[in-house]
């Protein structure tokens, strides 16, 4: 499958077909293709390197960053968060808007609520907004955002059809630097009411931050990905960000593992909810 391919591929591999002469133009490059792949379009061909691959991801040890942060339960004032549980999509998106809760406020353009199918079964959830989120309200824009696309659409999946797409901070921390455990805290309410309101089937969570807030703990990406977690009881798969994987081009292969995993899981949903309901 050619979006298979634009997934696991080198970004660094010369453009030499007229098609990619001209998405180049439109400024929709670097496309993401497999090593080795031949320079002709080959949009229409299956190559079969799908079934290579196990729907099985591995327990490989990995290292996203040597850094790993010491995250907090929400907090807040006693009444915020029960307030916040209670609102519906508009109020939500409101309350999002004019947050003052933490010193982020003061630094962002606008805040980053989310984007997608309200109702959609798949949840990925990000780290916070950068820059070109920060500038169009929208999350995974920009470089990072085609290759979650490309993500996406190698298992079979769409932006805003049957998924959606948030972050744990709705606000850009300025230049980019790390979440603070206090700015999780306080912006965890307001996913917690997103995942509420959507009911997905499945949570991807995008990197270490993301899964550390929403598991609640300090683990590493390496001891996560592979196992199936829950967050509010919804089923919950680790990977990595898509901005450091065009960072980090060997570990895409452990995500495209990790993607397949997560398809796996959703197939087998019916079979885990019942086995979940027949355990003591």
């Amino acid at each position: 499958m050619s979006t298979i391919r634009e997934f696991l591929a080198s970004p660094r591999q010369r453009l030499s077909s007229r098609r990619e002469q001209f998405l180049e133009e439109l400024g929709l490059t670097p496309l993401w293709r497999r090593r080795g792949a031949g320079t002709g379009d080959q949009g229409s061909t299956t190559s079969g390197r799908e079934s290579e691959i196990s729907d099985r991801a591995p327990r490989i040890a990995d290292q996203e960053s040597a850094d790993t942060p010491v995250l907090t339960s929400p907090a807040g004032a006693p009444e915020r968060a029960p307030r916040i549980a209670r609102m519906n999509w508009i109020e939500l998106g409101g309350a999002v808007k004019s947050c003052d809760a933490c010193a982020l406020a003061k630094t962002r353009k606008q805040s980053v609520f989310g984007v997608g199918d309200e109702m959609a079964d798949w949840l990925f959830v990000g780290e916070a907004p950068g820059a070109e989120e920060d500038q169009k309200g929208e999350p995974f824009v920009g470089q990072g955002g085609k290759l979650l696309d490309n993500m996406l659409a190698a298992i079979g999946l769409k932006r805003g059809e049957n998924v959606y797409i948030a972050n744990v901070l709705k606000c850009r921390p300025p230049n980019n630097r790390n979440p603070e455990p206090f700015e999780v805290a306080q912006c965890s309410p307001h996913l917690a009411r997103q995942v509420e309101l959507i009911q997905p089937k499945l949570i991807v969570a995008l990197g270490r931050f993301a899964a550390q807030a929403l598991l609640e703990t300090d683990a590493t990406i390496a001891s996560l990905r592979g196992r199936l977690h829950r967050y509010r009881g919804v089923p919950t798969i680790v990977t990595y960000h898509p901005a450091y994987l065009l960072r980090s081009m060997p570990d895409k292969a452990k995500a495209w593992a990790d993607l397949c995993f997560a398809r796996a899981t959703m197939r087998d949903l019916p079979a885990l909810v019942a086995e979940t309901r027949r355990a003591p």
